[in-house]
């Protein structure tokens, strides 16, 4: 029985990688606690682990005197003589107790429950130490259960916990299924699960493409900037160090293997490979890809760029709400302003410059108020009623508003009557004039455009707007 006590803190000590140490003092403490509750707390015992012959030794110790009154803390001179013949009055008296191995159900159950309390709290600081440098790798284990959305992943040693927020949005696993994430964190000391994973993680994306690309390995590609939204779409820019590697082939790989193998791991989540540049404009336009480009305007003091596109590759180069152009920002750690060539040709124009000027028009009004024929203030100020509210979202009261803000700009009378309806406004430049395409101003944050929004294509009332520093 002693033997295998010794044998079995070996084993225990070599497999869960506990210190031996640890283990011993554990079991000392509880084996004290046992005896406590057997044989009374004001005894003044001692537990010690026996090395050699790999057992538990118990002594207890009492005051040597000449009547006892306390059995507990005191034992008699004669008494005292047969366990130490050199034993005086007044002496501390050890005595090794041999009835250890009887505590009793409840003193037994107690030193069971101290020896897990210690053991846990010694797993929890073999799983600390085993983690803790590996912060930032990507880590794979076994769908095990799911708590209030949270994914627990068992890693083999220990489980970790994939949070509701850091999974991919409308795509699932089910029990017993294979998943990896990104390592964010090693907590210490907590009784839930110790590592936090993602899978949301921008760097989740860097990993992944590390462990697919061995250029990116060897240091002859590397990874510029990501910018993601999970589950949907990603930009990710990638730079070479040798000439005659191609960063962005090394990337997607042969017939696109490489880049699919991520693709596959993040389920389906689309991913844009971008050509990093040191120029924001070339850098800009790569990243609107597949977006053309036909101009970059570069204030490096705002860090803000003003991209002008063909009035047919707007909504591409905006995205789906948003999507393409928030990403580009992201990437580049710069505002854009995105424009069709129509409403920067606009922006040239003084009677459109008036427009905007006024009081509660912005630059989406001011297209369809230049496509009903209204070119300029002066216009505006003339007009009727009907000719404001044919437009959509302008009701009367807007409509009185708008031409007296006119009126008032020009400094004419505000108060004089304004006609509900007349002979129409046609003009020849209504005629020939297009409605302009929308442009799309993005910055972290912003409101984005309603999700069952079409693919690729404008809102309809003509305007998406948000901002991305």
């Amino acid at each position: 029985m002693l033997s295998d006590l010794k044998r079995i803190i070996d084993q225990i000590s070599r497999d869960r990688g506990f210190d031996r140490k640890l283990l011993i003092e554990a079991i000392e403490e509880a084996v004290l606690s046992a005896a406590r509750k057997k044989l009374g707390s004001r005894r003044e015992i001692e537990v010690r682990y026996n090395e050699e012959y790999g057992e538990v030794e118990v002594f207890q110790f009492r005051t040597v005197v000449e009547e006892v009154m306390d059995e507990q803390t005191e034992i008699d001179l004669a008494s005292a003589l047969v366990l130490d013949p050199e034993a005086q009055l007044d002496d501390e008296l050890g005595e090794k107790m041999d009835n250890i191995a009887d505590l009793g159900r409840i003193a037994a159950q107690s030193a069971k429950q101290v020896i897990i309390h210690k053991m846990k709290d010694a797993e929890r600081d073999v799983i600390y130490e085993m983690f803790q440098d590996r912060i930032g790798e990507v880590v794979s284990g076994i769908v095990q259960r799911f708590e209030r959305g949270n994914m627990i992943i068992n890693l083999g040693r220990t489980d970790a916990i994939l949070p509701k927020d850091q999974q991919i949005p409308k795509r699932s696993f089910k029990q017993g299924d294979r998943a990896r994430a990104y390592l964010v964190d090693v907590r210490k000391g907590t009784k839930d699960a110790q590592l936090l994973l993602s899978r949301t993680h921008d760097q989740f994306l860097v990993k992944l493409f590390e462990m697919e690309v061995p250029e990116i390995a060897e240091g002859i590609v590397k990874i510029m900037g990501v910018s993601r939204d999970p589950g949907f779409r990603a930009k990710i820019a990638v730079s070479s160090s040798d000439a005659d590697v191609d960063p962005v082939g090394a990337c997607v790989g042969m017939k696109g293997s490489r880049v699919q193998n991520v693709v596959q791991e993040l389920q389906g989540e689309r991913v844009d490979i971008v050509p990093w540049s040191p120029d924001p404009a070339k850098y800009a336009y790569n990243a609107l890809a597949p977006a053309q480009v036909n101009m970059v305007l570069v204030d490096e003091d705002a860090r803000s760029l003003l991209v002008i596109v063909p009035n047919d590759q707007l909504s591409l180069a905006i995205g789906r709400q948003g999507q393409n152009v928030r990403l580009a920002a992201k990437l580049l750690g710069w505002r854009i302003d995105v424009k069709s060539e129509q409403r920067y040709a606009n922006l040239e124009d003084p009677g459109y410059q008036s427009l905007l000027a006024l009081n509660g028009v912005e630059e989406a009004l001011a297209d369809q108020l230049l496509s009903r024929g209204i070119l300029s203030t002066a216009i505006l100020a003339d007009a009727a009623i009907e000719d404001l509210t044919v437009l959509r979202a302008i009701g009367d009261e807007q409509a009185v508003y708008l031409i007296k803000e006119a009126r008032k700009s020009l400094g004419l009378d505000p108060d004089a009557p304004i006609e509900i309806k007349r002979a129409e406004l046609v003009t020849e430049q209504e005629e020939q004039a297009d409605i302009p395409v929308t442009d799309q101003t993005v910055n972290d944050g912003a409101e984005e455009a309603p999700e069952d929004a079409p693919e690729d294509v404008a809102t309809e009332d003509g305007d998406e707007s948000g901002h991305q520093e």
